[in-house]
């Protein structure tokens, strides 16, 4: 152990582990798959059924059904990696990260013990944001009028950024008023999704999940006292010059 420490650098600023082409080649190649099955398939399969229905009489109906494409796909997405067992436990982290940060913004000591009584769901959760991605995207696309493949399939990925920049507002607004009894009905379809994506966590992976965000805090708290000491310092010379 006090060898990989110290071949870390256990003293000296993080090693970068992420670097380097090859780790950026799998994060463009994970995202443009990851578009292709949650935007262009779905949006080409709604094509396909357009033609040998009457759904292209209603462009809300086409938007619509190809929304709910999108939907099932992203449900059966993460049900079906959800039986794989290294994903079960990644879950369980997932579910004991929530648990600290519920814990500590109720003001409640962060020991396991403690923690484990606190809810799985977050209103600020990543899945909550894709569902409100595929929701706001049936709406967004529904403005435009019909259109044949190529160019649908363009509109979806040229407003997919305003799209996810709409989601995330919205994410923000909703977790800041959760006292909101309409913003909690409004939400609650994305806090039941999170089902899927945590699991109750064992006590170890709750200590785990405490440790790493009482590290984000001790970091957060550095940059603050060293932005303090800059900002200190430029007074001082300021002062001095004048």
């Amino acid at each position: 152990m006090q060898e990989e420490e110290e071949k870390s650098g256990a003293d000296g600023p993080p090693e970068k582990v992420f670097e380097g082409p090859l780790q950026w080649t799998m994060v463009a190649f994970s995202l443009a798959m990851s578009i292709l099955l949650f935007f262009v398939l779905p949006t080409f399969l709604a094509h396909l059924i357009e033609r040998v229905t009457n759904l292209g009489q209603s462009a809300f109906a086409v938007n619509f059904f190809e929304g709910m494409i999108r939907l099932a796909l992203l449900i059966g997405y993460i049900w079906a990696i959800g039986l794989m067992a290294d994903v079960k436990r990644l879950y369980g982290y997932h579910g004991a990260e929530h648990k600290t940060i519920n814990a500590y913004e109720a003001g409640a000591e962060l020991t396991p013990e403690e923690v484990a009584k606190f809810p799985l769901e977050h209103p600020r959760c990543g899945t909550a944001f894709l569902l409100s991605v595929v929701i706001i995207s049936i709406l967004v696309y529904s403005l435009l009028p019909p259109l044949d493949l190529l160019p649908r399939i363009l509109s979806r990925l040229v407003l997919l950024p305003v799209i996810a920049g709409i989601a995330y507002e919205f994410l923000k607004f909703t977790a800041a008023h959760q006292n909101n009894a309409l913003i909690r009905l409004i939400t609650r379809p994305n806090l039941a999704l999170q089902r899927l994506t945590t699991r109750e966590p064992e006590k170890d992976m709750l200590a785990v999940a405490i440790a790493a965000f009482e590290n984000v805090l001790s970091y957060e708290r550095s940059q603050i006292d060293v932005q303090m000491g800059d900002t200190v310092l430029s007074t001082v010379s300021a002062a001095g010059e004048a």
